[in-house]
């Protein structure tokens, strides 16, 4: 099947063979579910993606279930809708299978906040602290460290760990201190954060709540401390919708990126979902790496088997046990 596709951006033609254009929704999703079958391909899509990429996914979920999910399919090639650092880890877990990804410049500010050689001299002057790094970080950091986590199971993970242990938590710290203050650790705490998640405005709150006062907040856990004081529900992307869906409430202040509202609508059409602002007044906080990924990168993707996740085997084998340990962790 020819598709004629136009880049969103400078509206010029990215695919010479095509004869129908993209505003043609159906023919590109038929394109892309042929290529799945031609390539034994699975769509792997994180919640902050486009709602078309989420409509189009085999699976969808956090970092924490999209791992899983890298960790136990059986396709020969994986197309990552998400960020880096996540098809990293796909191909960290499928050593052996080609990892796409739509579009390689869809990073991650959290990340890249951790650089490697920097990270390391840290990580030197702490030799005695055990090393918990966040998913949210490059595969150079998950190969220096001991223990991977997400949102969703760091709690677990650090109160599964000796209390005479010391602990270097990277590289969010608001997640870290939402930790601390969940398990009464004492972790040391590398200076990062998500651009998404530190530019929420505590004075909306107020604004939002005056207008829906009986509206629940639930926030994640990489917002800062001032935002998460406010919140009725604090927990990672997929236990938010899980909240929202079991909630007897009928108003949420969702305070995280923009991208789960579209779940949350489609599981729960009767309630009202507000994005909280950000302190420029925008109700719109999206990922802008997340939101480098478009449909028509996704079937280019699969059509070119390119751009491909690559890693070199000694980064592949170091990453691999963190991740391997959290997994069984988390069981």
């Amino acid at each position: 099947m020819n598709i004629f596709i136009k880049n969103k951006q400078s509206k010029n033609l990215i695919d010479s063979e095509t004869n129908v254009t993209t505003n043609n929704y159906k023919e590109l999703i038929n394109a892309i579910n042929a290529l799945k079958k031609e390539l034994n391909a699975i769509i792997l899509a994180h919640y902050y993606q486009e709602p078309d990429i989420q409509d189009v996914a085999d699976f969808l979920g956090d970092s924490l279930g999209l791992a899983r999910a890298a960790a136990n399919t059986d396709a020969d090639v994986i197309v990552f809708a998400g960020v880096h650092f996540m098809a990293e880890t796909a191909k960290i877990l499928n050593p052996n299978k080609t990892v796409l990804l739509p579009d390689l410049n869809a990073g991650c500010s959290l990340a890249d906040s951790c650089p490697p050689d920097i990270f390391s001299q840290f990580k030197n002057t702490y030799s005695d602290h055990l090393v918990i790094s966040y998913i949210n970080c490059s595969a150079s950091i998950k190969a220096m460290s001991d223990i991977i986590c997400t949102s969703a199971n760091a709690v677990n993970i650090i109160n599964q760990i000796p209390k005479t242990q010391p602990i270097l938590f990277a590289p969010d710290q608001n997640l870290g201190r939402y930790v601390m203050s969940q398990t009464g650790r004492n972790l040391l705490l590398w200076p990062g954060s998500c651009i998404v998640h530190e530019t929420f405005s505590e004075k909306k709150i107020f604004d939002l709540k005056s207008n829906f006062p009986e509206a629940e907040i639930i926030a994640h856990p990489e917002c800062e401390p001032t935002i998460l004081k406010h919140a009725d529900y604090i927990g990672s992307t997929t236990s938010l919708l899980k909240y929202v869906e079991k909630s007897n409430k009928t108003n949420f202040i969702v305070v995280t990126e923009t991208g789960i509202i579209h779940q949350m609508k489609k599981s729960c059409p009767e309630k009202n979902f507000i994005a909280l602002p950000t302190v420029t007044g925008c109700a719109c906080n999206e990922c802008p790496h997340m939101r480098l990924n478009t449909l028509e990168k996704l079937y280019l993707a699969m059509k070119n088997r390119s751009p491909e996740i690559t890693l070199s085997m000694p980064i592949l084998t170091a990453a691999k046990k963190p991740i391997e340990r959290m997994l069984e962790m988390s069981s």
